[in-house]
């Protein structure tokens, strides 16, 4: 009987996510005839593949018991130098010598610059043993920084069509960005569960030093982890400067929020070593489908904000007081 009952509190827990997505869309359709449109659900989609690939990275930090508050501003920087290299290229006085760039080289360019940041969060976190809250916080005000001398408070625009299309084509009736995130999601998924390096993230979130003792190398782990997050920060910025056709000094901002709001509602711990790829997921449909309903229901900014606030608050309530029933 005890069993029976455990097994269905458990099969209760995994659901949580779902039913919570289930009565928050009832909700908003009740009071907005305009949620349930096909437009305004590809719009809510579009929105949420730029965190689902920012939640993804967000989530292989947490599991191994970090936390990367940079990704926002990395995003902004990757954006920037990506619309820089396609707009204006790099020209080298020294050797009389411009570099033109192709949409492609300038998003591969976007994306190394992401990996860049991120290999030096963790590089900072493991070799000068600085804890991860510090480290992104101080790579936050690094590279928004960065991103406000490369753009000298002024946006990149007008980058052409081909890089505009990757934000608002379609391909197969399904919008482009979907399709990345959902590219995004099935390699980490498949990274997690089926290779050497996905059980050493939770190794090492689960219990650091037995995962050192066991001889996994947990500091090139930990680098390579907030290097991923740093990339996956710059795909979801590459994705939001071509969907503006624009690249925005203050771009990013708060998106860190909605990404571990996202990561913590879809069931990960923030103590590390549990979670999963797909509840992220359903985390970023969640914080989308909530963004977009008080936005139909004229709901202030400011409030917007509080209630962000409060999902997450409750989610990290019940983390812990789960985690504590399993002690």
């Amino acid at each position: 009987m005890n069993m029976s009952i455990t097994s269905y509190k458990k099969q209760l827990q995994q659901l949580q996510p779902l039913i919570a997505l289930f009565l928050l869309c009832l909700i908003i359709a009740i009071f907005s005839d305009r949620f349930m449109t096909v437009t305004n659900l590809w719009n809510v989609m579009r929105q949420i593949s730029v965190n689902i690939c920012i939640a993804v990275g967000m989530t292989l930090v947490i599991i191994s018991a970090g936390i990367d508050l940079s990704v926002g501003s990395v995003l902004a920087f990757a954006g920037a130098v990506t619309a820089s290299f396609l707009s204006m290229g790099v020209e080298l006085p020294f050797f009389g010598v411009y570099l033109g760039f192709t949409t492609l080289g300038a998003i591969l360019m976007g994306i190394a610059m992401g990996g860049v940041l991120g290999l030096v969060n963790g590089w900072v976190i493991t070799y000068f043993k600085v804890q991860p809250f510090v480290a992104t916080l101080a790579m936050l005000t690094i590279a928004r920084g960065l991103t406000m001398l490369w753009t000298q408070g002024y946006p990149i625009s007008s980058l052409g069509a081909p890089f505009a299309h990757l934000g608002t084509g379609w391909f197969l009736g399904v919008p482009i960005p979907v399709w990345i995130a959902a590219i995004v999601t099935v390699l980490a998924v498949f990274v997690m569960r089926k290779t050497r390096f996905g059980r050493y993230i939770y190794a090492i979130g689960g219990n650091e030093r037995a995962a050192r003792l066991s001889g996994i190398k947990v500091n090139q782990v930990k680098t390579l982890v907030y290097m991923l997050a740093g990339m996956l920060a710059a795909v979801g910025g590459i994705l939001v400067t071509s969907r503006l056709d624009s690249a925005q000094p203050n771009a990013g901002m708060g998106y860190e929020l909605d990404a571990i709001a996202a990561v913590v509602i879809g069931g990960t711990s923030l103590s590390g070593g549990r979670g999963l790829i797909m509840g992220t997921v359903l985390g970023a449909v969640i914080i989308g489908v909530l963004n977009n309903g008080l936005v139909l229901l004229g709901v202030s900014p400011f409030w917007q904000q509080v209630v962000k606030g409060m999902v997450i608050l409750i989610a990290v309530i019940i983390d812990r007081s789960q985690h504590k029933e399993k002690k």
